[in-house]
């Protein structure tokens, strides 16, 4: 039975005080269908991010987030026992990050506290009435209680150990290295237009390089320390960005995008007029082109997760991502430029094959590149080191695991090797390599409470969308479900759309958590189907840039009402109790479902999704006018649920905080008043002061159980 059914055009609008008023141990909703299979336990695990390697020594650094408490773990050689450094005792939402070893590895320093939004205020989700703050710190690898040094911007350490710069405020600080408890004032290097960043020191710290961004075009610019001059890199109207130094310091290499105008966001660009590779004289600032892309595939350029899209390696060769053949891989270019003009075919292709490649870093010696990419195994992760040079890729992980950032703790083929990994039942961890052994960092991280021996292992299965595309999907199925059974089905959209849903625990921790409310679901006798509908990475350029998607047209719709049409069509799936959810874009693709297919899915829960892609865009885009191009305009509304709410009957649970800078608070609340018009069932958790990835561990908590509840009632559980 249906219990939403009845429920349908009544005017009952419930505020869920959940977060506010329950204890969170009262809040699970029912008993669990597994024992020992809570979200208390599904999210206790502490989630690890951000290895960084020291300079010399062989020590390694990451932030722990163990339930809200983030604390920076250090371990070093021989035995690689992790071990806390800070001790932060608080779910307060305040961000560790930016970690930075002087150049000895006598001193770390790290960020605490989230980015400024619009209006300049820091993220401080638990309402703190003192408020929050964004600063520098710096602690000794020996432990002690950390200094703070200053406000809170990236320190970029000069290779000589004199001090580190940071942008801010229109200028580029210097601080110098402290030599007591007290930290040193900054001075101003220099004062530029535009937005200034992507510092990158010359290897003898004489020079430092940045990109100004104004808008309309950037330039790269280099500041000379003795004498006190700034000098562009043969500026143009383009966009210049991502400067890297030779080893020997005496010249610059950048990329160029040309300012190509109507690009749009949210829209397919599979191709436009090509992007480049300068490399240029510091002292004189001209520069010549050494390579460019063709026509067609690639000529957009596209970055990799967790690295820098350029990378200067031995040999004088520049490593760096190119979609050439439609995949996102590696290659590398002499610095001298092998052909006369720089001709694509000067570039070596380092990492064959149809996948993409993620988390790339040079070693130390920069002979190798170590790297994840999902070759073999789409829907996972493995790690490879390919030489700068060329040659075939080494595997140095297959496993049915997934791993991501490798971090090299010294130079060779096969130095100690830090990294992260997670499986479909096991949460994300971190481990290092030694000698072809794996062991954890942190030895019994994982709780003993987290019920890996009772999750499912997700099945790969390929779906039909609506308008007849291929889309790949991960199909959760109960393990007690019994022949003859039909079941409650819930289709969950990730956010993005840039991602890629995977076979286990996600690297990103916002998906990592989604995939364990999914696994809660199951666990609760839900099918679950985890969609990585068109837009998404992971599967190649035009897969990427699927043609009408998003503000041009909203095609993943076709994804939507292909999942819910093989779930409908299953023989243990319940037809009349099919629910769908997701966050961000996830949330945008909830509500189209609901808005155009209510009669195909029976409840939904939109976490600070897009309503309106009008509206959307100028969050991104501030400078965006809807007024330009209103045939542009017009098609953005149509491709939004806002276009089509008169469809929608079925009962929804919105969730979202109220400082999110990536989907503005409007457009629930626009989006909620509209529903309340047309007599929509409306329930809605909102956590005040939170932002986009919440950044409370309690509100993680609450806002899962609310989905899973609210799916409990109007999909009538098991």
């Amino acid at each position: 039975m249906n219990l939403d059914r009845p429920m349908r055009g009544a005017a009952r609008i419930f505020l869920l005080l959940l977060a506010a008023h329950l204890p969170l141990a009262a809040q699970e909703p029912g008993a669990p269908a597994i024992p020992g299979v809570t979200l208390d336990a599904l999210l206790g695990a502490p989630f690890p991010s951000g290895l960084t390697p020291a300079p010399t020594g062989g020590w390694v650094a990451w932030v722990q987030n163990d339930r809200g408490l983030r604390n920076i773990w250090i371990a070093g050689p021989p035995e690689y026992r992790g071990r806390p450094l800070t001790d932060y005792t608080r779910d307060d939402g305040q961000e560790l990050g930016s970690l930075t070893w002087t150049q000895d590895g006598s001193m770390l320093y790290f960020i605490r506290g989230g980015g400024a939004n619009r209006q300049g205020e820091i993220p401080n989700p638990a309402s703190d009435p003192e408020g929050a703050e964004r600063a520098l710190w710096r602690i000794s690898p020996e432990g002690g209680d950390p200094i703070r040094t200053g406000p809170g911007s990236a320190p970029v350490m000069a290779p000589d150990g004199s001090g580190y710069a940071y942008s801010q405020g229109g200028a580029v600080w210097f601080v110098p290295m402290p030599e007591g408890s007290e930290a040193a004032s900054p001075t101003a290097l220099l004062r530029a237009r535009g937005g200034l960043g992507s510092l990158v020191w010359s290897p003898d710290a004489s020079k430092l390089a940045f990109v100004s961004n104004r808008g309309t075009h950037s330039f790269v610019g280099v500041f000379d320390r003795p004498a006190g001059t700034l000098r562009w890199m043969d500026p143009s109207v383009d966009r210049d960005g991502n400067p890297v130094w030779s080893p020997s310091g005496d010249r610059v290499a950048f990329s160029r995008t040309p300012s190509t105008m109507g690009w749009s966001s949210f829209a397919p660009v599979r191709e436009a007029r090509p992007w480049s590779i300068r490399v240029g004289d510091p002292a004189t600032g001209a520069t010549r082109e050494i390579w460019r892309a063709e026509e067609g595939p690639g000529s957009v350029p596209q970055g990799v997760v967790g690295a820098p899209l350029l990378l200067w390696g031995e040999g004088d060769r520049i490593v760096f991502p190119w979609e050439r053949t439609g995949w996102k891989l590696l290659y590398s270019v002499a610095a001298s430029g092998a052909r006369a003009g720089g001709g694509a075919n000067s570039a070596v292709l380092l990492t064959p094959g149809e996948f993409e490649v993620e988390y790339v870093t040079l070693s130390s010696d920069r002979r190798n590149l170590f790297f994840n990419s999902n070759q073999d195994d789409i829907d996972r992760r493995d790690l490879w080191r390919v030489r700068v040079t060329g040659g075939p890729p080494v595997a140095i992980t297959q496993t049915p695991d997934i791993e991501w950032e490798p971090t090299p703790l010294g130079p060779g083929d096969s130095p100690a090797l830090a990294f992260l990994r997670s499986g479909a039942r096991t949460p994300a961890h971190a481990v290092i390599q030694v000698n072809d052994e794996v062991r954890e960092l942190v030895p019994g991280g994982i709780p003993e409470s987290f019920p890996s021996s009772r999750l499912v292992e997700p099945l790969a299965i390929t779906l039909t969308a609506a308008d007849g595309m291929a889309i790949p999907a991960q199909l959760f199925l109960p393990a007690d479900l019994r022949p003859g059974e039909r079941r409650p089905a819930v289709a969950f959209f990730h956010g993005g759309s840039r991602r890629q849903m995977l076979l286990g625990f996600h690297y990103g921790s916002y998906y990592h958590n989604a995939y364990a409310l999914n696994q809660y679901l199951v666990s609760k006798g839900y099918i679950v189907l985890s969609v990585n509908f068109r837009s998404g990475t992971g599967y190649g350029l035009n897969f990427r840039e699927a043609l009408n998607y998003g503000a041009t047209g909203g095609s993943e719709f076709n994804d939507v009402m292909g999942a819910g049409l093989y779930l409908k069509g299953r023989d243990d799936v319940d037809p009349d109790r099919i629910g769908l959810w997701g966050g961000s874009y996830g949330g945008y693709l909830t509500a189209m479902g609901l808005s155009r297919a209510s009669d195909l899915f029976a409840a939904g829960v939109d976490v600070h999704g897009v309503h309106d892609w009008n509206v959307g865009i100028a969050t991104f885009r501030p400078d965006f006018n809807p007024l330009e191009d209103p045939e542009r305009t017009r098609i953005a509304f149509d491709a939004s649920p806002m276009a089509t709410l008169d469809g929608w009957s079925s009962p929804v649970l919105v969730i979202h905080g109220d400082d999110d800078r990536n989907v503005r608070f409007l457009e629930t609340v626009a989006l909620v008043e509209e529903l309340r018009n047309r007599n929509v069932h409306v329930e809605q958790l909102v956590f005040p002061d939170e932002v986009h990835g919440f950044l409370l561990h309690a509100n993680w908590l609450a806002a899962y159980r609310a989905t899973a509840g609210f799916f409990d009632r109007m999909l009538g559980g098991r």
